[in-house]
């Protein structure tokens, strides 16, 4: 049986976020809500022409399917179902109060044809594509200022082949940045669940200056060696849960940003209440859970538990740059195993690229208030490679109850951090020595609780908001 979400019911989900969850231990809890409400109205893509043959490019069906439905927007909205094929599109957009549902033989294909991925302008809190100065391609599935939007299925597929995107890219013959595969912009209400996404050309799922965002249960691939294909990267956005995902691609499993340099400085939309649970997977050459580079809006109250990266390069990691300004604070991992991983935690102060020369390299950021608890690692390389920015210490960085079986006699390095540590083994480095104690509580984000607790309780306790 199929479940659909209304705003409201997305909202309930969501509430628990809003009511600062940080302010007490695992506080936080996205789980859904008991069956979703049908939309009143509901199309197949079939009744608007469109063929699943894998052939027939089906751009046009899904276009007219949401010019049909919106005028079901004030009406409790509209469900447009995707049954069992092989359904090629390029870029289409989305519209408010629609859910859109795959069968779970479902499987929407990106066109293997630029031209059928329209050119936009650049984000402002970018101030150019990404990879190209310029614009960039519009993603397959987009929307921009959209209430109450729900992308699901019984785990149906959207594919956006991306090999011939990957191949441009490592030809340099890229006229504009790459697309991602789903990209909403100013978007409120957001359910993302129950689906497999394959081979997005650029980033998978794209967030953007959005709020009360759900993705649930989603599992994410694409090749270890493919360029820049991150899993979920909530921009500039707040009151975000990502959890029960699987990840593997070519690089960060989940990113998250808000702007880059002086532009994302001057938009100054942070990023902020980034909830995530419960997130497997792995990445060859890039990170389980990474902030930055690109932070120059802030990123604040981000909590992360039960994470599992296995044969990757990074576990944890925290990149940023002169230039970037912005602030990265009130950070809380938990409850994280890793297996074969290069290295546990890595924070990069230089990491570069910027996007012009305008950028000023006198825009320092902070970085403040990171705690990183509950860690069991097995074939670890180094434990932490921790490079802050000389003259702007990373501040008040928090590790407890951590232990790494690492195979370089040299398991730690830092350089311009300073913060507190508890049960780390191998010890760390000199600037983390000092001993957390009760009066650190502040400094070391959401310790507090943890402190009263005796050694081996330190497992989250998840308070349920109905």
């Amino acid at each position: 049986m199929r479940r659909f979400y209304t705003l409201m019911e997305v909202l309930l989900v969501l509430a628990s976020i809003g009511e600062a969850p940080w302010a007490v231990m695992g506080s936080s809890h996205c789980k859904q809500t008991s069956s979703g409400k049908v939309r009143p109205h509901s199309v197949t893509i079939t009744e608007f022409g469109a063929i699943g043959d894998g052939i027939t490019l089906n751009t046009k069906a899904f276009q007219n399917a949401m010019f049909y439905l919106n005028s079901f927007a004030d009406k409790g909205g509209a469900q447009l179902f995707v049954p069992a094929g092989r359904w090629l599109t390029g870029s289409f957009i989305l519209i408010s109060h629609l859910t859109l549902s795959l069968h779970k033989d479902a499987v929407i294909l990106g066109s293997m044809h630029s031209y059928d991925w329209p050119v936009v302008d650049p984000l402002p809190s970018y101030g150019r594509g990404r990879e190209l100065p310029g614009g960039r391609h519009r993603s397959l599935i987009y929307g921009c200022n959209l209430t109450d939007v729900v992308i699901t299925g019984d785990n149906g597929t959207i594919d956006g082949q991306g090999s011939v995107w990957w191949n441009w890219f490592n030809n340099g013959t890229l006229n504009y940045t790459r697309p991602h595969l789903i990209e909403l912009m100013n978007t409120t209400g957001v359910v993302i669940s129950n689906l497999t996404f394959l081979n997005s050309p650029f980033w998978t799922i794209h967030p953007v200056y959005c709020s009360q965002v759900l993705v649930q249960n989603v599992t994410i691939i694409a090749p270890l060696d493919s360029p820049n294909t991150d899993g979920v990267d909530p921009d500039s956005s707040n009151d975000v849960c990502i959890e029960d995902c699987y990840i593997s691609t070519g690089d960060d499993l989940i990113s998250i940003k808000s702007g880059w340099d002086e532009y994302g400085i001057s938009f100054a939309r942070p990023s902020s209440n980034i909830i995530i649970k419960n997130i497997a997977g792995e990445s060859l050459s890039s990170s389980g859970v990474a902030i930055g580079s690109e932070m120059s809006g802030g990123i604040s109250e981000v909590y992360a538990v039960g994470l599992h990266f296995f044969n990757s390069n990074t576990g944890i990691r925290i990149k940023t740059s002169p230039g970037r300004g912005g602030f990265v604070r009130n950070i809380y991992f938990s409850d994280i195993t890793l297996t074969n991983v290069k290295r546990a935690i890595r924070f990069t102060g230089q990491y570069g690229e910027h996007p012009d020369e305008f950028y000023d390299p006198n825009a320092l950021p902070i970085i403040e208030n990171i705690t990183i608890k509950d860690i069991r690692g097995e074939n670890i390389r180094t434990a932490g490679l921790l490079e802050g920015i000389e003259g702007d210490n990373f501040f008040n960085i928090c590790l407890s109850n951590i232990t790494l079986n690492v195979t370089t006699t040299t398991p730690w390095n830092c350089s311009y951090v300073q913060g507190f540590s508890d049960m780390v083994s191998p010890e760390t480095c000199e600037p983390l020595r000092e001993k957390i104690t009760p009066g650190h509580s502040t400094a070391c984000y959401h310790l507090s609780n943890h402190l009263r607790c005796p050694s081996g309780r330190n497992k989250p306790t998840w308070l349920l908001r109905r």
